[in-house]
């Protein structure tokens, strides 16, 4: 009389190789659907990374186009501030100018002057800013602006034959035309 509830033994449930518990458990295992199924997540992944790839290259390239312009921005305020000084600055210097021209025409020693106008020159030459050359040079609306005509038989039309007040390029822009006199050859065409 033994008693099978006391027993030490577990029971075991012994399956053949050739029996299943579970077909559908037996399928889902197999190695061809595996590899089927990691191929797919790979190329899922590919297509992923693909997009990641595309959207930095984007958002490089927008990074680069503002850094371009928000230096160029930078550069341009700058340059303007220093247009905007300039421009007052040329004031001065005319002065310096039309002062030394009146000493040397007086017969007055005007080294004081040629110094201070040397140190001027070396200023607007450190900021980029050029004097333009105008005379003996044909009339251009780009460079000059003419507020008197002469006529002269001899010059081509439109040539520049006095400069009234010098003008000023800085960083290949204009500031301050030239302000000049151009000739014409008869009365006719003024």
């Amino acid at each position: 009389m033994s008693n099978e509830s006391n027993s030490d033994e577990i029971p075991v449930n012994v399956i053949s190789e050739n029996e299943t518990e579970d077909n559908s458990t037996t399928e889902s295992k197999s190695p061809e659907s595996d590899i089927e199924k990691l191929v797919k997540e790979l190329d899922l992944e590919k297509q992923k990374s693909i997009q990641s790839e595309e959207k930095l290259k984007l958002a490089l390239a927008d990074f680069q186009n503002l850094s371009r312009k928000t230096q160029t921005d930078i550069e341009n305020g700058v340059n303007t501030k220093i247009n905007e000084f300039a421009l007052d600055f040329l004031k001065i210097y005319d002065d310096f100018v039309r002062a030394k021209e009146v000493f040397s025409e007086s017969k007055i020693n005007s080294d004081g002057l040629d110094s201070i106008l040397k140190n001027m020159d070396s200023l607007l030459q450190k900021y980029h800013i050029e004097p333009i050359d105008a005379l003996g040079e044909i009339f251009d609306p780009n460079f000059h602006e003419a507020i008197s005509v002469t006529n002269d038989p001899e010059l081509d039309d439109d040539t520049i034959t006095k400069e009234i007040r010098k003008g000023y390029i800085s960083h290949k822009a204009v500031i301050r035309p030239t302000l000049v006199e151009i000739s014409k050859k008869d009365d006719d065409k003024i």
